[in-house]
């Protein structure tokens, strides 16, 4: 069977129509390559011994959350990331039961995704924890832009479309606070970003 019969019937379409799609999987293996989302350190004869550390960072968290009653077995594996995440940035509520702030709830997106991803919770851990200190630390002022950006983008690729949304006042209505705060993570059905071989 070739790569292309393994992928996930919507992403043949959508390059069918235009829209370049992404292999998650492949995407997140050449960022760990390329190590831009400082999850390893640059020597690599050292990157054993950090992930034992944290590996026992991770036990050590989880060990504090259960003792404080925050975590049980039968706690979702992305609350228990969540409340590990609240726990090492000092954001950890007073009771599970208080409801979720709207930076806990694009954690928590972004959590979900990722673990379709990644299959080592520790590893899944390692790389939401990063991945949202890099997006909250290094890209948070970049996000006003990038509605205009995207515009700008539209417009280059497909000009007619953006007029008609333009024309229906639809630009304007588009969720781009949830798309560009979660960086996508969420907004599109799980099954449209599963991968699948085709009957």
């Amino acid at each position: 069977m070739t790569e292309d019969s393994q992928r996930n019937f919507r992403s043949v379409y959508y390059e069918k129509v235009g829209f370049r799609g992404v292999e998650e999987k492949k995407s997140l293996e050449i960022l760990l390559k390329d190590d831009r989302l400082g999850i390893l350190p640059p020597h690599h004869e050292s990157h054993t011994q950090v992930m034992t550390y944290r590996k026992e960072q991770y036990s050590d968290v989880l060990h504090a959350l259960r003792v404080v009653r925050f975590v049980s077995d039968a706690t979702p594996q992305v609350e228990v990331y969540l409340r590990m995440y609240q726990l090492e940035s000092g954001k950890l509520p007073r009771s599970p039961s208080f409801p979720l702030k709207p930076e806990d709830e694009v954690f928590v997106a972004i959590a979900k995704a990722m673990e379709e991803m990644v299959e080592d919770s520790v590893d899944c851990y390692w790389i939401i924890r990063c991945f949202v200190n890099q997006l909250n630390n290094k890209y948070r002022d970049s996000l006003p832009q990038l509605p205009k950006a995207f515009e700008q983008y539209l417009n280059l690729e497909d000009s007619r479309l953006l007029s008609h949304l333009k024309t229906c006042s639809a630009v304007s209505k588009l969720p781009y606070d949830l798309w560009f705060k979660r960086c996508f993570a969420g907004c599109l059905p799980e099954s449209s970003l599963q991968r699948r071989g085709l009957g």
